[in-house]
């Protein structure tokens, strides 16, 4: 285990449950350069993450007293990736609460099992799997080649920019005005990124980064 000192850094998080959305979490923390604690009770699971993250653990994490030996009171962030058994995911975030950390988020796999999470502690609930299928649903079925919902009401999507705006400046197309959308960015073929200004001329072949309703990205997304 790490030193007091090194845990109480704020960049560093305690990930329990390191099963396919848990260990995903915990790799993108690694790379990103912050020290992970990963904890799972599954002692094979475990073994495959030794000598990939920072500090790897087998304890029952529903036991306070387990997770105060190995530190997890001095942390200030954890992510509990405990999804098909309720029963431990709830727990869990319970301990958690009860050790004082700071900022826990939860992976749900109902909205019900959401607010379980959310009323013993859980600061963020996440439902990868409704997430995920949401924006597949909306790449199916529009031209959009990405798309992210942050809330109802509110999206960001790559889509092709409009075959009749090359060679064009941002403001003179007018999707703010057609279409009540944001530009945010512009991705010429070559791989750039360019912020985007009234005067930003777009090039052949290009895709824009669109913000607004997801209905309004949509229509623009059919229209290109």
């Amino acid at each position: 285990m790490a030193s007091k000192d090194s845990n109480s850094n704020d960049d560093n998080v305690v990930v329990i449950g390191l099963g396919r959305f848990g260990g995903q979490v915990a790799d993108s923390l690694r790379r990103l350069d912050h020290e992970v604690l990963g904890i799972d009770e599954n002692p094979k699971i475990v073994q495959q993450w030794s000598d990939r993250l920072t500090h790897v653990a087998q304890a029952d994490s529903t036991d306070n007293d387990a997770l105060r030996q190995l530190g997890v009171h001095e942390f200030q962030r954890a992510v509990v990736g405990i999804g098909t058994d309720i029963e431990a995911s709830v727990l869990t975030v319970l301990a958690l609460t009860e050790l004082g950390l700071r900022e826990i988020w939860a992976k749900a796999i109902s909205t019900k099992h959401g607010k379980i999470l959310a009323s013993v502690g859980a600061n963020h609930v996440i439902y990868p799997e409704a997430t995920m299928g949401e924006r597949v649903a909306h790449l199916i079925t529009s031209k959009m080649i990405d798309f992210i919902e942050f809330d109802a009401g509110f999206a960001i999507a790559k889509t092709r920019a409009p075959e009749d705006a090359t060679g064009r400046s941002l403001a003179e197309i007018g999707l703010r005005s057609k279409y009540g959308l944001t530009v945010v960015a512009v991705r010429p073929p070559d791989g750039s990124f360019i912020f985007a200004r009234p005067e930003t001329v777009i090039p052949s072949g290009s895709k824009l980064i669109v913000a607004g309703t997801p209905k309004q990205v949509e229509r623009f997304a059919a229209a290109t």
